[in-house]
């Protein structure tokens, strides 16, 4: 193997469709960089601990879709997604076993379901966490990882490897704006505007909108991730007004005429 091992894993994650990845070391975890932060039992090396390095594996959200939610069409984009990393996090993983370096990947979800995360609103562990230490973006007010290329629209999953990788470097200034307009839109108020990243989700109330969405076949929510102003995405499909999402803007009428005609399929409501 000519090439150095993140390169080498870099490569693979490009030709398994998988445009963002990040490495952070396991004793990143030791040092608390804010408050609230990580509790021991949830750290790579109490999970698996033979754990060196952390591989973080992102998939972006693409925006045009997430402006139908809730909607059955991000619903199955969202299950489409979660299974792409599932698949390519193992494929990594195998791959590096094979050069001699035993890893596991991760589920991109470690919860259950959401009765279950209702019960116990945690999963058992962070790849947000995990993203900010390997230096792939920081948090928001929504308390999701803001990336550049992405903004919050990005699913994460991560692998756990005996291999020593260079970590990346935490970005120390912050991509969020505080715009607050992921605060405003939130249908239910799950959402504080203290400072970030100790500000927390409501995530008792977040969970029970996301099952009444379940019940509905229109789950997740999504929309403090989709009016997020942070993400070159933006500029990409020409979105970066965000008065856009506002009904009323006669501008952009022919979007709202599309959005609810997905909203209005799939659904039992």
């Amino acid at each position: 193997m000519s090439l150095p091992l993140q390169v080498h894993i870099s490569n693979k994650c490009k030709d398994l469709d998988i445009p963002v990845v990040g490495f952070a070391a396991a004793d990143q975890w030791d040092t608390p960089l804010f408050d609230p932060w990580v509790p021991p039992r949830f750290r790579p090396r109490s999970i698996y601990p033979q754990t060196n390095s952390v591989i973080v594996l992102g998939a972006p959200v693409p925006l045009p879709s997430l402006e139908t939610s809730p909607s059955i069409f991000y619903h199955e984009l969202y299950k489409t997604i979660n299974s792409h990393l599932d698949l390519a996090a193992y494929r990594v993983a195998l791959m590096l076993e094979d050069l001699g370096f035993p890893s596991i990947s991760l589920p991109r979800d470690g919860y259950g379901s959401i009765t279950v995360l209702k019960e116990q609103p945690v999963a058992f562990f962070s790849h947000r966490h995990a993203a900010f230490l390997a230096g792939l973006g920081t948090f928001g007010v929504n308390n999701m990882i803001l990336t550049p290329g992405y903004g919050p629209r990005i699913r994460f999953t991560s692998v756990f490897t005996t291999a020593l990788l260079p970590p990346g470097e935490v970005m120390k200034e912050p991509l969020c704006t505080r715009c607050m307009q992921c605060v405003s839109i939130c249908p239910v108020n799950a959402l504080e505007r203290g400072d970030y990243p100790g500000s927390l989700t409501d995530k008792t109330t977040c969970v029970s909108r996301s099952e009444d969405l379940y019940r509905h076949h229109t789950s997740p929510c999504g929309l403090c991730i989709k009016v997020c102003p942070v993400g070159k995405d933006r500029e990409r499909y020409g979105h970066n007004d965000l008065s856009m999402y506002n009904e009323k803007e006669p501008l952009y009428q022919r979007y709202h005429e599309g959005w609810n005609h997905v909203r209005s399929y799939g659904s039992k409501r």
